[in-house]
């Protein structure tokens, strides 16, 4: 998914209540564009908080009504530096990229995208789709594996069940079963389903920061309480992360990981280690995309380069915003 925001790290979001070491960070409504806006909420990065782990930005949008939405179409664009994670509760995308991957994304299914030293992809919610909900996720790549090959890998976690809970694992380990997906630094992501007043308590590592976007809630995380659409962000240190389903039960993610420990540049839909890295990946899409003047109206004409060509997808890419005039920021 592209970013529309030119600098994500501008997000004007209060800090969100603290109580104990529970952070609870706010979401931002922001559009994705096209004729009817659909609509994400942002709750990673924002100004009190860049990173959690390696997990650098996170999107979490619907229940929203095709008809009226028009549904996602992110025609082709570029990333580098990061990977993408796809993961749906409704609807389906089909996912196109420049190493010639061809994927359906389906509810609790992953899809993940390696962007390394450079990739283009495009991702549309197909036809039958009436209902689409879900969220899309980045990860930063540190920077000895940062510049790796691009690549693509689908993975269906089987569901773990118990009493009035369900989990699915689709990155890293919890509850004795890891996903066989690679990551470049430790990580977690697991869709977890709560029947209401149930309360499920995770052995976590005491390494990892956490992240837990609620989707249906609220949920009590940690003895705090955290709304529909917020993350809770809970510090390194304590081996259990304990949740607790209000009336209504609850669906959420669990994003984890070591620090990130490394400064990134992040802009648009780049990861670097400078400005200068930044303005020169741009710079390298828009002369894939740009001939005699003007953007291609076909992604097929797109020229060959570091980003490569999106197999099988017509649509015109998407050419980059214009730099801000300040310098590009490290954070992290």
């Amino acid at each position: 998914m592209s970013n529309p925001d030119p600098d994500p790290t501008e997000i004007d979001c209060e800090q969100g209540p603290l109580t104990g070491t529970v952070e609870v960070l706010p979401a931002r409504d922001v559009p994705l564009g096209g004729p009817r806006a659909m609509l994400v909420r942002r709750t990673l990065p924002q100004r009190s908080r860049s990173l959690i782990g390696a997990w650098c930005f996170l999107d979490h949008y619907g229940p929203d009504d095709v008809a009226v939405t028009g549904g996602m179409s992110v025609a082709p664009h570029p990333h580098t530096g990061l990977q993408t994670v796809s993961w749906l509760f409704t609807g389906e995308i089909e996912h196109r990229d420049s190493v010639g991957s061809h994927a359906m994304v389906r509810p609790g299914e992953l899809g993940l995208m390696t962007a390394g030293r450079g990739i283009s992809h495009s991702e549309i919610s197909t036809a039958g789709t009436t209902t689409l909900h879900g969220a899309q996720l980045w990860v930063a790549l540190p920077d000895a594996t940062r510049h790796c090959d691009p690549g693509f890998e689908y993975h269906a976690p089987t569901p773990l069940t118990g009493p009035g809970w369900e989990v699915r694992v689709f990155l890293g380990t919890l509850l004795g079963t890891t996903s066989p997906v690679r990551t470049h630094t430790p990580l977690l992501g697991a869709e977890v389903l709560l029947e209401p007043g149930t309360s499920l308590s995770l052995d976590v590592d005491t390494a990892h920061e956490h992240g837990v976007l609620v989707d249906l809630g609220p949920v009590v995380v940690d003895g705090v309480e955290v709304d529909r659409c917020e993350l809770a962000y809970v510090p390194p240190g304590g081996d259990v992360l304990t949740l607790v389903a209000g009336a209504d039960g609850a669906r959420l993610l669990v994003l984890g990981g070591e620090p990130f420990g490394e400064s990134i540049v992040m802009w648009w839909n780049f990861v670097g280690r400078s400005h200068e890295e930044v303005v020169a990946f741009r710079q390298e899409w828009q002369d894939q995309v740009e001939h005699d003047g003007a953007v291609v109206s076909d992604a097929q004409q797109v020229a060959p380069g570091r980003f490569g060509v999106v197999a099988g997808d017509h649509l015109p890419p998407i050419p980059a915003p214009p730099l801000p005039n300040a310098r590009l920021r490290e954070r992290g």
